[in-house]
This record gives C-alpha cells, structure tokens and sequence, in this order.
C-alpha cells in the first residue's frame, strides 16, 4: 500500500466526525431534546473513558507481566503524568476563567456576564467553550487511533487497516453528536464555520496519527495521548454531568446515558467481531 493509500485512509476515518456536527443547527427544540443530546454525548464520552484508559494501561500491564521493571515505571510514570496533564489543566484554566469573570463583575463600570463572555473569551459563551474541550479530548484520542491505522498499513496489514478505519470512522460519527451537545442551550446556533472548525480540531489528528504511524512507531507516544485524552475526556464528562443535573427529567438523562454507552460500544463490536 502506497503512502498515498494509507493518508487517504487515515483522513476518511477521520472526516466521518462531520456527520454528527450539523445536529448543532438544531435550535428550536425543547427542554427534553436538550436533556436527551446532553446525556446522550455524556454516555458516548464515559464508553471514550473507559475505552481509552484501556488502551493506555494495556502497554503498562504489559511490561508488568514481564517484570520488566524499567519500562513499566516509564510507562507508568508516562501514563499518570498524561491523565494528570490533561484533567488538572483543564481544571486549572476553567477556574482561571472564572477568577477573571468575577474580578471584571464588581468593578466599576463592570460589564454584564453576558458581554463579558463575548469581550474577554473571544466570543465564545461557556457552551462553546465546553464544546472547544469535547472537540480537544476526542482529538487527543483520534491521534492515537491515526497513529494504529498508519502503524497497522505501514506494516502490510490491511485488512486490520480497513477494520480499523471502518471502526473508527463510526466512531467518529458518533462522536459529532458529543461535540454539539452543549450547544442546544445556547441562545444562538453556532455558525457552520465554528462546526467545522470544532471538526478539524477533533477529526483532523486521525489523519496526522497515520501519518506519524506509518512513519515511526513508538508505545510511549501512543501512551502519552491516550492518557491526556482520558484527562480531557474525564474532565468534560464532569462538566456534562452538571449540564445534566440542570434538566428535571431523570428518565430522560437515564436513556440518553444508556443510548450513548450503546452507540459507544455497539461501534466497537465491529473491531472485537473482526478480532482486532
């Protein structure tokens, strides 16, 4: 397979993240759609979680097993840095955020929250800030999966390249609707050049994975990303979470939670039944 072929791949399986994102045009819906797209991106995001800290503690386990002593703190010491780097920082740069929201709001002449947001964040409101960190961690993900579908190609393995695209392009597809989610509370639709910068941030480190991955292999790396994806991804579960105490129906959030774990899992099956 060319290296032109194995781009290629790389960039489909990435592009599948636009599929979902025009669901953020969807603006004039009620308090239980909202309630229902929160919780469903929520359970797509724990299922990315899990996902995620599976693949980074695998290579740990692995030199564990072996009694390989050195590697294994390497691993570790990577793994736990990474998960902490991209939690704390997020929780850090939210609670600066607010620190300089207050500060501005008993000052004289101080503006309201609302042209606050729009002034001193670059016209992003909290939805679409929320939205910028969903779209980061399943960025910092898909770099890891690139980096499996051009390490998989490079080495002559394309019926696991294929697999692997076809997987993770569904997932991909599922994940739009995780980035949008906030959005629906926003008191105005996000513009199609937000979508599809959002887009580019999460979906365009598959195509930059492959082309590390077809390029140089290296555990560490993949190590790194994962482990800051599962910060990241952590973090913004936690702030969905809030968004989902917001809306009174219970039932409502259960289903989207059950339905998003489903969807999450159901595109992985596609990778377990071709034994990948």
């Amino acid at each position: 397979m060319s290296s032109a072929q194995i781009l290629l791949l790389g960039a489909l399986a990435g592009l599948t993240i636009f599929i979902g994102l025009p669901m953020g045009k969807l603006h004039n819906v009620g308090q239980g759609f909202k309630a229902f797209l929160s919780a469903m991106a929520t359970g797509i995001l724990l299922f990315l979680f899990w996902d995620v800290l599976v693949e980074a503690i695998e290579p740990v386990e692995e030199a564990l097993t072996a009694s390989d002593w050195g590697r294994f703190s390497w691993l570790a010491a990577l793994a736990f840095g990474g998960f902490a780097l991209g939690l704390l920082s997020l929780v850090y740069y939210d609670t600066w955020m607010k620190v300089r929201r207050r500060k501005s709001l008993i000052g004289p002449g101080a503006a309201s929250a609302t042209e606050l947001e729009r002034s001193h964040f670059t016209g992003l409101t909290p939805a679409r800030w929320l939205a910028l960190f969903i779209a980061t961690g399943i960025g910092l993900h898909n770099f890891s999966e690139g980096l499996a579908i051009g390490q998989s190609a490079a080495q002559d393995k394309l019926s696991l390249a294929y697999v692997l695209v076809i997987g993770f392009g569904l997932h991909n597809a599922t994940e739009g609707f995780g980035i949008v989610a906030p959005l629906s509370g926003d008191a105005e639709p996000p513009s199609w050049r937000f979508l599809g910068l959002m887009g580019l941030i999460a979906g365009l480190p598959t195509f930059l994975g492959t082309v590390v991955g077809q390029a140089w292999t290296s555990t560490a790396v993949s190590v790194i990303f994962l482990a800051l994806a599962a910060g990241s991804i952590l973090y913004v579960v936690m702030e969905l979470l809030n968004v989902c105490r917001l809306f009174t129906s219970k039932t409502v959030t259960a289903w989207g939670l059950l339905l998003g774990l489903t969807l999450g899992f159901a595109t992985d099956f596609v990778l377990v039944a071709a034994g990948v």
